[in-house]
């Protein structure tokens, strides 16, 4: 072997550290691109965040304003002009006397301190008046409930767990028996939320039978009928109004006092914090037209900062200036790629709502098929860039809050040589399913029937996929008399 030089010539493709930024940048969330933004202003000086001027916030809008149908800037420009200066409406609809009743409870509602179930059954039993041995036994018992306020736990475990509480302390060996653990079980299920610490479906919904006043119309009917849940899951409702000794109209009364019920009392104490959507481009109808907009409010403005920037170059020594230059070109990048990120989720956010102004006009029967090859090959993409953009971002349009995935689908041919999208094909269904008599729901072969007759060729199985992807139940399971 002998050692030598060659020379040999190729090529490959190399993603710059600049490109690398931008495609990390571009599939960010808004949570994590804020983070992504403060961590790069934290660490480079060249880069602050923009203080809110509230007399200049719609200066800069321009820019990242679309419109779906090709209108003249100059156009919207005056349309934007036209600032309703009607200054009396709103305060005559807001009188004096302040918010209403409903306002003031959805606002105590959102700001209302996060409180557990277990914090909240722990609270009412420090107020209850029991032996300290029984409070142990409550503490198991409520250290054993799920989420849904369900007990999970078998009376032996909680029996097991209150001996390991209470040690030394404990009365004698054998406590707590059977009795005394049911005894104070049945106290904790008459904490709120009603119908706490069941055991079962059934005793959740006679705790809170007995809970109503004893004159309440049906009360006695439905405290049986919770003996017999089986036989109203499997819908004999003949067999049913003999155990109640009730006719069908009664029979309706009934069912409609126990669906009044809650039937998982934990949900109604709230267990975390809330989970807020900050939408990254909205949607508007201005006249005939949709605007499309990026939320400008979702993001921090981060800018240059110019006096550091101006430093660059000018001091006398050599690694200040070279740190500087380096920082400078890093924020430079930096800015360049959230600007590309911007540009391009406003571009693809207007392409989506111009192929789908159906859905926004007329719901989601009139969503269109769509997929990612449609809106790449439209704004000249690559199909990796547009899931990259689509994934985690959302728009917030007058139909509610939606993923900018939602508006792809699949299709489904029609007679007409057209294409259905599965979208716009769930939502026949449901509607279908809405408008069916509850004593015949439709079965799944019925409802393949009737979108052939509207010309969408789907099989049985195609729409039993739909409606259990919808959590609708079977047409065996939806038959009811009311």
């Amino acid at each position: 072997m002998k050692p030598g030089l060659q020379i040999q010539i190729g090529q490959h493709l190399t993603m710059t550290p600049q490109l690398q930024q931008a495609i990390r940048l571009l599939q960010l969330s808004t949570l994590d691109l804020r983070q992504e933004i403060q961590e790069a202003v934290d660490t480079n000086p060249l880069l602050e965040l923009e203080e809110n001027d509230p007399y200049d916030q719609d200066t800069s809008d321009d820019t990242e304003l679309a419109e779906v149908t090709g209108e003249d800037p100059e156009t919207l420009a005056q349309l934007d002009s036209e600032v309703d200066t009607d200054w009396e409406d709103p305060y005559t609809e807001s009188s004096g006397a302040g918010a209403s009743d409903d306002d003031m409870d959805a606002w105590e509602e959102r700001t209302a301190g996060t409180t557990s179930l277990d914090e909240h059954l722990l609270w009412q039993l420090n107020l209850a008046v029991i032996s300290d041995a029984d409070r142990a036994i409550a503490y198991a018992i409520i250290e054993s409930l799920d989420d849904r306020g369900y007990l999970t736990s078998t009376l032996e475990d909680i029996a097991e767990a209150t001996r390991q509480m209470l040690g030394d302390d404990a009365p004698d060996d054998s406590f707590p028996e059977e009795d005394e653990v049911i005894a104070v079980l049945h106290r904790v299920q008459q904490f709120d939320p009603p119908g706490v610490a069941a055991r079962d479906l059934a005793e959740c919904l006679a705790i809170q039978l007995r809970q109503l006043p004893e004159d309440t119309l049906w009360r006695e009917q439905a405290l049986t009928l919770t003996r017999h849940l089986p036989l109203l899951e499997s819908r004999e409702f003949a067999t049913l109004r003999r155990h109640l000794a009730v006719n069908e109209d009664e029979m309706i009364e009934v069912i409609r006092l126990l669906r009044s019920l809650n039937p998982h009392p934990g949900d109604s104490i709230s267990s975390g914090e809330r989970d807020y959507i900050v939408p990254d481009v909205i949607v508007r109808r201005r006249g005939r037209r949709w605007l499309v907009e990026l939320n400008g409010e979702a993001l921090p403005k981060v800018r240059l900062n110019s006096h550091y920037a101006s430093l660059a170059g000018k001091s006398q020594r050599e690694e200040d200036n070279s740190y500087l230059r380096a920082q400078l070109q890093e924020a430079r990048w930096f800015l360049k790629s959230l600007q590309s990120r911007n540009e391009t989720l406003l571009k693809v956010a207007s392409r989506i709502v111009e192929v789908q102004q159906g859905f926004f006009e007329y719901g989601e029967e009139a969503m269109k098929p769509l997929v990612l090859a449609d809106i790449a090959s439209a704004v000249e993409m690559h199909e990796s860039t547009i899931s990259r953009v689509t994934s985690q971002k959302y728009m917030f349009t007058p139909r509610g809050m939606f993923e900018l995935k939602f508006f792809f689908s699949s299709h489904v041919g029609t007679d007409g040589g057209g294409e259905c999208s599965s979208t716009a094909i769930r939502a026949i269904i449901k509607k279908l399913i809405a408008a069916e008599s509850p004593r015949k729901p439709l079965s799944d072969s019925r409802l393949a029937s009737l979108l052939n007759e509207q010309g969408i060729q789907v099989a049985r199985r195609t729409v039993a996929k739909y409606r259990e992807a919808m959590r609708i139940p079977a047409s065996s399971e939806r038959k009811r008399l009311v």
